[in-house]
């Protein structure tokens, strides 16, 4: 009878085990290219506390956009006089990520490509071409909601025009040996007024330089 009890609590024991191991599939509420963003804080200084350092005056640069994933696709910017054709979507120009418009937000004037940007939020894109692409920096106006019918505004690239650009600079691109899965920008070698922003897909990565402008506090 012991024994009948002991294999008893033995197989509830394993019973309960697997039941724990056997989890409902958990629901990922997250659109096909969800959102992402980049932030950094330059101007700041570190300041000794009786409480320990604290960072102090230090001015937001956030990037806000999309991450389409590959999901097995290959040559994703494409080869030849196709490069860029199928990221653009029938824009002259990549809106950079998916979706929604990517956007650019500084509390502090900046130096890219030898040209200065006041505080404020400008759209992103790229123009591609193969080994050359350019950052765009636009302050054209963004429609909240999609509409078909406003040729005006922007919806992502759509209805991009060139008279909005305030700034065009060389980026630095280069392949490299491991593929992004997911489209990806980030800041790297950040220093008290520097940055390099990078963006980063399959196999090719693309870089940029930027400072705070000279004079900045």
């Amino acid at each position: 009878m012991r024994v009948k009890s002991l294999l008893s609590v033995a197989v509830l024991c394993i019973a309960m085990g697997a039941s724990a191991l056997a989890q409902a599939i958990p629901d990922v509420k997250l659109v096909p290219s969800p959102p992402g963003q980049a932030a950094i804080q330059l101007g700041g200084t570190w300041d000794k506390t009786a409480n320990g350092p604290r960072y102090r005056d230090g001015k937001w640069v956030v990037v806000d956009y999309g991450r389409p994933l590959l999901r097995g696709r290959k040559d994703i910017f494409g080869t030849a006089s196709d490069y860029g054709k199928f990221v653009n979507a029938d824009a002259p120009v990549w809106r950079a990520g998916a979706n929604d418009t990517t956007r650019l937000t500084t509390q502090v004037p900046l130096e890219i490509g030898g040209k200065t940007i006041a505080p404020g939020t400008y759209n992103v894109f790229v123009d591609l071409k193969p080994g050359n692409w350019t950052l765009v920096l636009s302050t054209q106006p963004v429609q909240e909601k999609f509409d078909p019918n406003d040729k005006v505004r922007l919806s992502g690239a759509t209805n991009y025009d060139p008279k909005f650009d305030v700034l065009r600079a060389p980026m630095t691109v280069r392949g490299v040996d491991q593929s992004t899965e997911q489209f990806t920008i980030g800041f790297v070698n950040v220093s008290e007024t520097t940055a390099t922003l990078v963006m980063s897909w399959e196999k090719t990565g693309a870089t940029i330089d930027l400072k705070l402008a000279a004079g900045t506090k």
